[in-house]
């Protein structure tokens, strides 16, 4: 790996690296404290209570070596005003996204929702989710658009409107998996975030395949794939050392020529002296700006955590916006998000591009990650990773080889 941490380009920074990223040469601020007390998450992600990577985690026994804590509150942003995510039925009736009659009419949904067994005919209510589309199925349902966006957006986590004429299935399994992942904690959200950062997963995979007699080679900024004369990957060469490899898996920067550009996100690293307000003073929080309520092709991301997850001095406050890119003024694009923080002390914006591989990787021996979305949560990514896993073996990982509720997050 280029980093110190064994992750690739989007890791962990401290205070200290994240000034020489974005403001080289210039002295930390006193009040910040000790810089290494610091942990910038580059691609600031929360993970599901009962999604892919915690069962991955739990499926590898990589959860061993980490410390979660439960993430205090989900929540929507709605004509302006944030509110909390329903997700179950009687959050339904409580919330006050709704009006009355709605609110019975959400809750009528959720409770099939809960409900629904693949395997059991009597709870599919005559609906074949493979046939009938989201559109159609909000609609038996008589949700008005405002209960759609919501639920497409803060609960099945759809990043645009296009899931929404495509078999219901996939959404409504995702708001499934949301809501389980809700039941598991005693919180008012379904994610948990590691004590120091997202940094500790790739320290934590090191740490596993070290006992497994796996090597790892850190810190090592000019690491290179190296080719066959058939143009075939057979290792990673540094410092004038090669490791040999039957194949090399990496992320898009280790593959110049193999990768085509596919969009871009911008993120706003934001260091704050308070809770985000509208939130109950949460610690952890996400929220969801759908793309209706901005005017947007793409929803936009809030991300918070704050010195109760060891990622920043006592008293300080993290925030993460992020969004697809869609003008040639991405830091303007953030307004709506930023717009939700409060005061700032201050901030960092970084543009990146998202990479995804031009083949699959079965002839030349390369098979590439697809790049970080603008997405607060890891489903998407983890996918990825499971497809890849696939192509290079030929198998599906069972992940229900453990049982996730078993094992998962020690939560505090």
């Amino acid at each position: 790996a280029r980093t110190s941490s064994g992750g690739g380009g989007p890791g962990s920074l401290n205070l200290k690296q994240l000034y020489e990223k974005f403001k080289p040469g210039q002295e930390l601020p006193p009040h910040y404290g000790r810089w290494q007390d610091w942990n910038f998450d580059m691609v600031p992600k929360f993970m599901m209570g009962n999604g892919l990577l915690v069962r991955v985690l739990v499926h590898t026994g990589v959860h061993k070596y980490l410390e979660f804590k439960a993430v205090d509150g989900s929540y929507v942003v709605k004509g302006g005003k944030t509110y909390k995510v329903p997700a179950n039925d009687k959050d339904a009736l409580r919330s006050s996204l709704m009006g009355m009659f709605e609110k019975y009419r959400a809750r009528s949904f959720f409770i099939f929702v809960q409900d629904y067994e693949k395997d059991d005919p009597r709870t599919h209510k005559g609906y074949d989710l493979d046939v009938i589309t989201s559109r159609e199925l909000f609609k038996e349902y008589g949700l008005d658009p405002n209960t759609v966006d919501f639920i497409g957006h803060a609960l099945a986590l759809q990043t645009d409107d296009s899931f929404m004429d495509q078999p219901a299935r996939k959404m409504v399994m995702a708001v499934k998996l949301y809501s389980e992942s809700l039941a598991r904690f005693e919180t008012n959200s379904p994610y948990i975030y590691p004590l120091y950062g997202l940094g500790e997963l790739p320290q934590g995979f090191a740490r596993l395949s070290a006992v497994y007699g796996g090597t790892y080679m850190l810190a090592k900024p000019d690491a290179q794939v190296v080719y066959d004369e058939a143009g075939k990957a057979c290792g990673v060469s540094s410092e004038g050392e090669t490791a040999k490899a039957k194949y090399v898996v990496g992320d898009p920067s280790y593959f110049p020529g193999k990768v085509r550009r596919v969009g871009q996100v911008v993120r706003a690293i934001c260091i704050l002296s308070h809770p985000i307000p509208n939130v109950g003073d949460s610690h952890s929080v996400q929220i969801i700006i759908p793309q209706k309520q901005t005017g947007r092709q793409s929803d936009m991301y809030v991300f918070g955590c704050s010195f109760a997850h060891n990622v920043c001095a006592k008293g300080k406050y993290l925030a993460f916006v992020s969004t697809a890119v869609e003008t040639a003024n991405p830091t303007a694009e953030l307004m709506p998000g930023l717009q939700l923080l409060g005061a700032i002390d201050e901030y960092f914006v970084q543009v990146s591009d998202v990479m995804e591989p031009v083949n699959d990787g079965s002839q030349d021996g390369c098979y590439i990650s697809k790049g970080y979305d603008a997405t607060t949560h890891f489903q998407s990514t983890v996918e990825d990773v499971l497809e890849m896993y696939k192509k290079i073996t030929g198998k599906d990982v069972n992940l229900d080889a453990d049982d996730p509720a078993a094992t998962a997050g020690q939560e505090q």
